[in-house]
């Protein structure tokens, strides 16, 4: 297990490759972003949105993939207030326990800027059981939602004929992973491996009917090849934290007051729910790293911490899975608090985790010690 030497992130993360010196791609891509001609990129948006824009009032322009969240708030100022777009918004709700916070913003989102929002919400029958499937054989409890949150909008932007569909950020390219190129386009995004494909056979054997399992396969190339969905971070600077600083300016709240979660460094990301955090803890026990480490390694890029500062945070919360966490995919899935943690238990990776006299899953010392003083 290896650390970049400039943020904290491991070569365990799915995809993400290192130059000879040991700096993570997503280092290295935010070091170009620094060269980029940022005005030109704009007026790329714009011909883009003039080549989509409708002629009649009324009619939508583009489709935005949303979830109420901070970037959220930002993609839809860029769309509508900048590009002068009129869009229409569409969500995929999960199925836990909903913030104060997260009720808040997925109305605000709405009223802020003045848009109408389509709520897909998935079969929760179906939804119980793929969720508890997932999480005991592969570790993804959350892959069920994660994969209608990236089909479901390019089935609608085809259904309604809406050809410019909107989304935030290229994941792979701003933080590491299959498809690490910079591209504009956002075709290839459902085969970028955070959700991937799965036979649906399984979920039938596992006693979900074939007839709800709607969504679940990736569109058609055909489908594709109709719509043109795209990165707004190609075209905009993308950093999480201006986006943040934006978003309250509209309305956006974050967890202050409300909860401090054990396993995260801080109160703004990721923020609807309860129990869908646990698919990003997940890759705690799996990859050695989970929320602490990929906030702390992009601070760390964006010069807001030191690299010292930044290891200090993700040893001391990485581990630390919130309870309500736990308690919320517990009570949708029907487990217990035992039968949860009996099958956590099995997806520890032994090759980078051993147990502590506490009886507790911590990373090796020689991982713990490389990701201090990294050597490449």
């Amino acid at each position: 297990m290896k650390f970049c030497t400039k943020c904290i992130m491991p070569d365990t993360r799915p995809g993400i490759t290192f130059d000879q010196n040991g700096v993570c791609i997503a280092c290295q891509n935010h070091e170009r972003k620094k060269e980029v001609d940022w005005d030109a990129r704009y007026h790329e948006l714009e011909l883009l949105c003039d080549k989509y824009r409708r002629k009649k009032p009324g009619e939508y322009d583009c489709l935005i993939a949303v979830s109420g969240g901070k970037d959220s708030h930002y993609q839809v100022h860029v769309m509508k207030e900048l590009m002068g777009m009129n869009p229409l918004l569409i969500t995929v709700e999960d199925f836990f326990t909903m913030t104060e916070a997260g009720k808040h913003n997925i109305k605000n989102i709405s009223e802020a800027f003045g848009c109408n929002l389509i709520s897909f919400k998935p079969d929760r029958r179906a939804a119980k059981i793929i969720s508890r499937y997932m999480f005991e054989n592969y570790g993804r409890p959350l892959w069920y939602v994660d994969r209608l949150l990236y089909t479901v909008p390019l089935y609608y932007a085809a259904k309604l004929d809406i050809p410019l569909l909107v989304y935030g950020e290229n994941v792979s390219y701003e933080y590491g992973g299959v498809d690490d190129k910079e591209t504009y386009s956002a075709r290839e995004q459902v085969f970028n491996g955070v959700a991937p494909g799965i036979d649906l056979s399984e979920f039938v054997s596992a006693g979900v009917p074939e007839d709800e399992l709607a969504y679940l396969e990736a569109p058609s190339r055909e489908l594709l090849s109709s719509i043109d969905p795209i990165y707004l971070s190609y075209f905009v600077e993308w950093n999480a934290v201006k986006n943040y600083e934006f978003a309250k300016t509209r309305g956006f709240k974050d967890l202050t007051h409300e909860w401090d979660r054990t396993n995260h460094i801080e109160n703004f990301n990721q923020i609807d729910s309860y129990g869908y955090l646990l698919n990003a803890w997940m890759k705690y026990p799996k990859y050695g790293h989970a929320y602490a480490t990929d906030y702390a390694a992009r601070w760390a890029r964006y010069g807001m911490l030191s690299r010292e500062q930044a290891v200090s945070l993700a040893e001391e919360r990485d581990h630390a899975l919130d309870p309500k966490i736990v308690e919320d995919f517990c009570n949708f899935t029907g487990m217990t608090i035992t039968e949860f943690y009996q099958a956590l238990e099995k997806l520890y990776n032994k090759e980078l985790f051993e147990k502590n006299a506490l009886g507790q899953w911590r990373l090796k010392p020689e991982y713990i010690e490389e990701r201090r003083n990294p050597k490449w």
